[in-house]
């Protein structure tokens, strides 16, 4: 078929953004829009200063396009199709196709923070061609706001399913109006759970983000149940955890605070881990912890079945003797560490007593050396 694509006089080549969800690390990154329309979040670094942009519509699929190319020679040549000399517009298509390859090429990621915003002619025109240029793909997935979803139709949300999106991530963070308002999430509770039954009525999977510690001390009771309660009325498909850390310049989060923001140490995060798992009723999702920052990356289950063990992992590590906690959160803050049963590795345990021997980590200075640890590694 014949080539009619009009491109933008400032195409400059494949493109993608920043970044990504961590289960969609082996897909392939096709940018629909840049940076967020909304970026507002007190929390959320990443698009701070970055104008929001649609993309035309005939550059991404140009994008798709090239990166089709590009897979379709490596899979006659092998790695031998990589071209000895690449223009600098064809590199990111190239480089883009061999790694996705390499990782199985079998899902899509359709960046950037809100790609739903989009009129949904034009994104079906995108999943449409996306669905042409690799038929073989089994999963293609969105980040989206709950406030863009929750005023979409059922028939274009259907449609976009029908053409291939299988999955769309939302970040909840909180189920609490209070809280929602404080961080300027620009979202209610209402719409968090009309947003999330609209997609799964559509028959596209959900994946709900949930930021633990979000509230501090302050709000951490009402943050865990009314996040239980919200997610309870969705029954998303995931159910996702990622710890709140203080962004690098933290002015624009702690301003909101009128009486000083408290921050959860690990404690404080496992009390409130294990009310919330508590509280979670009616549902069938898949909890997952695939995240540096939460104190049990290896809390992952199926509720209800689930249900139990994972509530028991933020109780038994406020119960583990003084020592042993303390080794716990040095070890985890150090990747030594997924879980608890991580404590039974002796040999491990020991390089981690001996570090904390070494650094002067005690029961006083614990809190003050993992904030600092977790401002690192964001």
């Amino acid at each position: 078929m014949q080539n009619t694509r009009q491109l933008s006089a400032d195409y400059a080549g494949f493109e993608q953004g920043p970044i990504r969800p961590p289960s969609e690390a082996a897909s392939l990154l096709i940018r629909v829009t840049r940076n967020c329309p909304w970026n507002h979040c007190a929390f959320c670094p990443v698009y701070k200063d970055q104008r929001f942009s649609l993309r035309p519509v005939d550059d991404v699929l140009e994008d798709i396009a090239r990166v089709a190319e590009a897979v379709a020679a490596f899979r006659v040549n092998g790695a031998d199709a990589l071209p000895r000399s690449i223009p600098d517009a064809d590199q990111g298509a190239w480089y883009a196709a061999r790694y996705w390859l390499a990782a199985g090429a079998e899902s899509v990621f359709i960046q950037d923070a809100d790609s739903l915003i989009i009129k949904p002619e034009r994104l079906l025109t995108i999943l449409r061609f996306l669905q042409e240029s690799f038929p073989w793909v089994k999963r293609v997935t969105s980040y989206a706001r709950s406030h863009t979803v929750a005023r979409m139709a059922l028939a274009d949300l259907r449609a976009m399913r029908e053409a291939g999106l299988s999955r769309i991530h939302i970040g909840m963070e909180s189920g609490s109006d209070r809280l929602l308002a404080l961080v300027k999430k620009g979202v209610t509770q209402e719409e968090h759970i009309r947003a999330g039954r609209l997609v799964k009525e559509a028959g596209i999977e959900l994946s709900e983000y949930i930021m633990p510690g979000l509230g501090g001390k302050e709000l951490s009771r009402e943050h865990a149940l009314e996040s239980a309660a919200a997610l309870s009325a969705i029954n998303p498909d995931f159910i996702r955890l990622r710890s709140f850390a203080m962004p690098a310049d933290p002015e624009l989060f702690v301003r909101n605070w009128p009486q000083g923001f408290i921050p959860l140490n690990d404690e404080d995060m496992a009390r409130e881990m294990a009310l919330f798992l508590d509280a979670l009723s009616g549902i069938n999702s898949h909890l997952k912890s695939d995240h540096i920052l939460n104190l049990f990356e290896d809390m992952d289950g199926i509720f209800p079945q689930d249900k139990e063990r994972l509530a028991a992992m933020p109780k038994a590590f406020l119960a583990l003797p003084d020592e042993e906690r303390l080794l716990y959160r040095v070890g985890r803050r150090l990747g030594a560490f997924s879980g608890l049963a991580d404590l039974r590795d002796t040999a491990r345990v020991g390089r981690v007593r001996e570090y904390c021997q070494e650094a002067g980590i005690t029961a006083k200075n614990i809190d003050r050396f993992t904030h600092e640890v977790i401002r690192r590694k964001i």
